[in-house]
This record gives structure tokens, sequence and C-alpha cells, in this order.
């Protein structure tokens, strides 16, 4: 039986686009959808997150998630890719070798923020490696519309990719952040975090989106371009960035 995306617990944000705060980290996942593809942005923390997400998906739309764009490769966005079988994942470039040379760390840093052991050991065991990397800019065609996944980073992490969709009947444009913004709280700086760089990621995330443009963070609430540009000035002040 089909469904609505509020009914099935997630955000509508347009025409074809929605998202998901996942329990647990909080962390986002977007969905758009075309008249023949769906992008699913991120996978959420473990294979059981990724089964329910591909699930969702299907009660929604009646079909199949068919690209998968990461924003970058923490535990968190990453370790469901492998509940989806056959789809085209796309991620910044330089994120599957990372992702295959690092993998035991990936598994640490999800035991570490509190995943069972063995979930993430199923997970990282059957890790799911980008197929595409994304240098500049990228358009993926979803039949009656497109997306842009860009490759906007380094910041949060040196593989912080950015997916725009652009708006239809005058509704504004959405971008998908990933953890390069983030509302609930301070953005999460880790040892891979390349602080002075940031904020000219969020310059290039500001660029691409523009004024009237709906920012969705990679955890918290969605944001506008003012609450961006916000962040940006205080990153730069934390890190000690040139400013903008």
């Amino acid at each position: 039986m089909r469904t609505t995306w509020e009914e099935a617990g997630w955000e509508r944000l347009g025409d074809g686009i929605a998202r998901r705060r996942m329990p647990g980290w909080d962390e986002t996942v977007g969905v758009v959808a075309g008249t023949d593809g769906v992008l699913l942005v991120d996978t959420g923390a473990t294979l059981r997150d990724g089964a329910e997400l591909r699930l969702a998906v299907r009660r929604v739309l009646g079909r199949d998630v068919t690209h998968i764009a990461l924003t970058h490769p923490h535990f968190d966005h990453v370790l469901g890719t492998a509940a989806f079988a056959g789809v085209q994942v796309f991620a910044a470039a330089g994120t599957a070798e990372l992702m295959a040379r690092g993998r035991d760390a990936l598994r640490e840093d999800a035991v570490r923020h509190g995943i069972d052991p063995d979930t993430a050991t199923e997970a990282t065991d059957i890790l799911v490696l980008p197929h595409h990397g994304v240098h500049g800019e990228l358009t993926v065609g979803l039949g009656d519309r497109t997306v842009l996944l860009a490759n906007v980073g380094p910041g949060h992490t040196a593989h912080d990719l950015a997916v725009l969709v652009p708006g239809r009947g005058g509704a504004p444009e959405v971008v998908f952040c990933g953890d390069l913004v983030e509302e609930s709280g301070a953005p999460s700086a880790g040892p891979d975090a390349l602080g002075r760089q940031w904020p000219a990621a969020l310059d290039r995330l500001l660029a691409l989106g523009g004024e009237d443009a709906r920012y969705v963070p990679g955890h918290g609430a969605v944001v506008d371009a003012a609450f961006v540009r916000a962040q940006r000035d205080a990153l730069a002040t934390r890190f000690g960035a040139p400013p903008a």
C-alpha cells in the first residue's frame, strides 16, 4: 500500500524531494525522485538503517532507489549502502580509496560512537565503495529532472559532496550539505577535518545554492543562506581562516 512521505516519517521539502532525520545520530538522509530514477542522499549508520530506508522509499514511490550520493565518508552516512544492491553510488573523488584503506577505522569509529560491534563488523565486511568519484561538478539525470553533485570540500572532511536539486514551478532550490553545515549544534570537527579550508567550502556551497535556496544540514533543521553564512564566519574565527 502506498503512503505519503509524512506518514512514513519524512519531511517533504518540495515536489519529489524529502528528507528524514535518522534516530540515534540525527543524520539527515535525503531523497530526490524523477520519472526515471530515484536518488538517495546518504544511507544511514547500519545495514538495518539502509534496509528500512529502501523499504520506505518503495512504500512512498512504488519503486526503488537507483542512485546514491554519499556526502562524506563517516559511518553514520555510509554504512547502510550495502542494503541497496545494484545501485550506482557517487561520492567526492578519493572517497572510494579512503574507504577501502580505512575500513577498520570506519568500524572502530562506529563502535566508538555506540554501534554494536557485530553490527559494525557486518556493515564494514560488505562495505560498498563508491563507483563514481566526482571531480568538480557532475549532473545526474533522473528522467524529468536532474540533480547536480558538487565536490565543494575539503572542510568537514577531505571529501565533501553537496547535492543541488533545482526548484520547479517557482520553488526554491534545495541543497543537501552533508556535515559541512550542522544546525543542531556547532559543526563537528574530528581529526579528519580541514578547519582552515572549511569556510571556503561554505563559500562554494553558497555560490552553488544562492540566496534563496533551502540548505539541508547533515544534522538538524533546514536552514537558509544567512545561517550558512553565519556558520562560515564562526568557523573562520574558530580555525583562524581568512575572512570572506
